[in-house]
């Protein structure tokens, strides 16, 4: 078992590696920031697949990208046989399927609020994915060995935000990662701001702790920052 409230990085060498202008964002003429968010807080094919001034502008599954990141986290953990891994906020399913890359004896299972996401998700493990909110995840106590979310719960309000944590630990045994956007000068909460377009948890690292903490949160936690 991993120490309690451990903060480990598994993702910002995939945020870093990509180049964001924060100004033309918040200034594009056809999509400014206000409509980019309107219109990417659809979860459709426009934040996923649409113009890259709204979100991705394609989110495609590049081969080795999530790999690594599946990698690093199997030999943190040192997973069992057979492990049970839960991605909350899965998207299109990249992780879980690279997890079986490396891991083809895993079973693994996603839950995302974007049935866009699911329908063109990779089709190997498309069965494996289910549409629902993090707030009320569909399985019993302790059931997994590792549950993550990646760049999710930063999206939901406090009420949602709070009961997801709270399901995190529920279906969890003892391996969970949670990974959110944060800042840590005024700086990086610019633009942050001037960047996120689905983001409702405007939270300093001690923020988070301070949550993870008092909702009772035992897992690993990281932060992605907009330097």
């Amino acid at each position: 078992m991993t120490e309690i409230l451990k903060e480990i990085d598994f993702i910002s060498a995939i945020h870093k590696s990509t180049k964001r202008d924060y100004l033309g964002r918040v200034n594009d003429k056809e999509f400014p920031k206000h409509k980019a968010a309107e219109i990417a807080k659809k979860f459709d094919f426009d934040y996923w697949d649409g113009d890259r001034r709204i979100c991705y502008g394609g989110y495609k599954y590049i081969p080795g990208r999530w790999e690594k990141v599946a990698n690093a986290m199997n030999n943190y953990y040192k997973l069992p046989p057979n492990p049970k891994i839960l991605d909350v906020g899965c998207g299109k399913g990249y992780l879980l399927y690279d997890f079986l890359k490396i891991i083809p004896d895993a079973e693994v299972y996603g839950l995302d609020i974007s049935d866009y996401a699911i329908s063109n998700s990779k089709p190997e493990i498309r069965n494996k994915l289910t549409y629902g909110n993090a707030n009320n995840l569909p399985w019993p106590n302790d059931y997994f060995d590792l549950v993550l979310s990646i760049n999710t719960l930063h999206c939901l309000y406090s009420y949602d935000l709070y009961d997801s944590i709270k399901e995190i630990e529920r279906v969890g045994k003892c391996n969970k990662y949670i990974c959110v956007e944060s800042y840590r000068n005024e700086l990086e909460k610019a633009n942050l701001l001037y960047w996120q377009v689905t983001c409702e948890a405007f939270n300093n690292p001690q923020e988070w702790v301070w949550l993870f903490n008092n909702i009772g949160y035992s897992g690993d936690y990281s932060f992605i920052y907009f330097e």
